[in-house]
């Protein structure tokens, strides 16, 4: 494994990089999702499912179960590590919880640390904030956005 996906990258990709109109991309993308090089956590599939208005997406998804898995017992002791932290507790919206909507920040920061994976997202580092970047810093994890992800894949369309 060497990404971990953000829902907010995850749908800028399928929003700007359509398959019938970016063939290169999904030529060279798709390889590292069937190798488990890219990944994401079952929590980003559930953001996904809430704001999808793009059947393709569900589509693609369904065709790589595997992409979207589910946390391991390290990558949840992990989770609990993450929140020790004061501070960090803020990144869990009430509104979220109290709704029963997923929240998947914290997978996927838990998935990258343990698995020594970069994560994608289009999130900002944002001083003071309890932001995915925010989390990757003070735990040591390399994060990047799609234009970082595009670069370290040295992909050029």
């Amino acid at each position: 494994m060497k990404y971990v996906f953000d829902n907010n990258t995850l749908a800028s990709i399928f929003r700007h990089y359509y398959f019938q109109n970016f063939p290169s991309f999904w030529e060279k993308f798709n390889p590292l999702v069937i190798s488990k090089e890219a990944v994401s956590v079952k929590e980003v599939r559930r953001e996904l499912e809430e704001m999808n208005r793009w059947q393709y997406i569900k589509d693609w998804a369904n065709k790589h179960p595997y992409f979207f898995s589910n946390p391991t017992n390290e990558e949840f002791s992990f989770i609990t590590t993450i929140y020790t932290v004061k501070h960090f507790q803020q990144n869990i919206e009430n509104k979220k919880l109290l709704g029963g909507l997923p929240v998947a920040d914290p997978f996927i920061v838990a998935r990258a640390k343990v698995n020594n994976a970069i994560v994608v997202t289009e999130e900002k580092l944002k001083k003071n904030a309890s932001k995915i970047p925010n989390i990757c810093i003070h735990f040591g994890i390399k994060c990047i956005d799609l234009q970082g992800f595009l670069t370290e894949e040295d992909w050029k369309f």
